[in-house]
């Protein structure tokens, strides 16, 4: 998993296909330690760097990932006995790179099993120390840090280091009856934060009684209020305009008479047709199309779910961290602008379009809100009369913090054409 993801491929992808045929226990463990490495890849690092004299950097990265991996189970784990992490880590690394690999690392592990010491300079709550600390980029850090303080920063940083629950949204079966089937079935269950959809103790939804009738989807809090926030009128005609996996169309679609749902990835679009098959009310239609060139024409309703940084979302994509430059933010920044543009011709006269991320950064947020404001005069914000205030910025905005509110970060505007 360590080496596909460091190759490019998404983590869900790797792990997809690493858990295949592995017992549940097995499973788990998989998931914690390759996740694990990834959100503690920077502690791991200090933690190895004075026990490998050659210097990391000169390691082949199979060699890494092996250390990383023993390290993450000496360091972090209780349940795995540290003979048997350095035993396991010796032959990994022997059957992977080679026969001279297995005593770097046997060398290595001991010296961390041992208690090597901890890095210098650990008093300090700056920037440089909670990037190391929690494994972040160091510019996403200090940019967290100017606009949130220390203290917000590292609460964000440590729920960014978490495992996040499972948390499952009412599709074809109403929420009263799913929880009621698994509370029959022993599936404990807690509700979300705002109410939005069920919190549940176990790991994969596919177990759990509903699935396959479509009777519910997984989906975060911050992503589920989106819904709440847009406040369609019932009978709307929507267009998703990037809607892939899913999951905000079948939450609209429960009330709108027609949802034309699009992705401009063919890929992604056979996903999204098989999530609304298995999920959806039936009134939603994938397409595969380009959100700057809309298929459609006078929608009630128009939704853009940008694609972003994601940096609201680092908690459930452990990897993301490490995709993130600022050169990446100014070309989505860039892209956004133009999918808004094109969206916003497929809004019908008073109609609504709803823009949104996953991303706390201002330029995808309220940034890109106010430039598109000043492009298109014939749009205007409109909060929402009926969201919690506590959500809600001063202009009347989504705005949802990791650190503040204990869900994935998310931001949406309503602007609405005038007539």
């Amino acid at each position: 998993m360590l080496r596909e993801v460091r190759q490019g491929r998404p983590f869900d992808a790797a792990l997809d296909r690493a858990l295949e045929g592995l017992s549940e226990a097995d499973r788990r463990l998989v998931h914690e330690m390759a996740a694990g490495v990834l959100r503690r890849q920077s502690m791991l690092d200090s933690r190895l760097t004075p026990l490998v004299s050659r210097g990391l950097d000169r390691l082949a990265p199979e060699l890494l990932d092996v250390l990383r991996l023993g390290a993450f189970q000496l360091t972090v784990l209780d349940r795995v006995p540290a003979h048997a992490a350095v035993d396991t880590s010796v032959a990994l690394a022997k059957e992977v790179v080679g026969e001279r690999a297995g005593g770097l690392v046997n060398a290595v592990l001991r010296k961390l099993s041992r208690g090597a010491p901890l890095p210098a300079d650990t008093a300090v709550p700056t920037a440089a120390r909670l990037a190391q600390v929690h494994s972040h980029p160091m510019w996403l850090v200090e940019r967290w840090v100017d606009r949130y303080g220390v203290e917000d920063t590292d609460r964000l940083l440590q729920w960014n280091d978490r495992r996040p629950r499972l948390i499952l949204q009412p599709a074809r079966t109403p929420l009263e009856e799913l929880e009621q089937q698994w509370r029959s079935a022993g599936i404990t269950t807690e509700p979300a934060p705002y109410g939005a959809g069920l919190v549940t103790d176990r790991g994969r939804p596919q177990t759990l009684p509903g699935f396959e009738q479509g009777g519910f989807i997984v989906q975060d809090p911050g992503q589920a209020l989106l819904s709440w926030f847009a406040d369609l009128p019932p009978g709307s005609t929507l267009y998703d305009a990037s809607a892939a996996p899913g999951g905000k169309t079948i939450s609209l679609g429960r009330d709108a008479a027609l949802v034309v749902a699009g992705d401009v990835s063919r890929a992604r679009a056979r996903r999204l047709a098989e999530n609304l098959a298995r999920a959806g009310s039936g009134r939603e239609y994938p397409v595969v199309a380009d959100a700057r060139h809309p298929p459609v024409r006078s929608a009630d309703a128009v939704l853009l779910d940008a694609p972003c940084l994601g940096t609201g979302t680092f908690a459930r994509h452990p990897d993301a961290r490490w995709r993130v430059t600022p050169a990446a933010l100014s070309e989505l920044a860039g892209l956004q602008q133009q999918l808004l543009d094109g969206a916003a011709e497929a809004v019908g006269p008073a109609g609504l379009l709803v823009y949104s991320t996953c991303s706390l950064e201002p330029e995808e947020n309220e940034q890109q809100v106010e430039r598109f404001l000043e492009r298109h005069p014939d749009f205007r914000r409109e909060p929402s009369d009926t969201f919690p205030p506590t959500l809600l910025t001063a202009k009347g905005d989504l705005m949802i913090l990791p650190q503040r509110d204990a869900m994935d970060g998310a931001y949406a505007a309503r602007l609405r054409r005038r007539p």
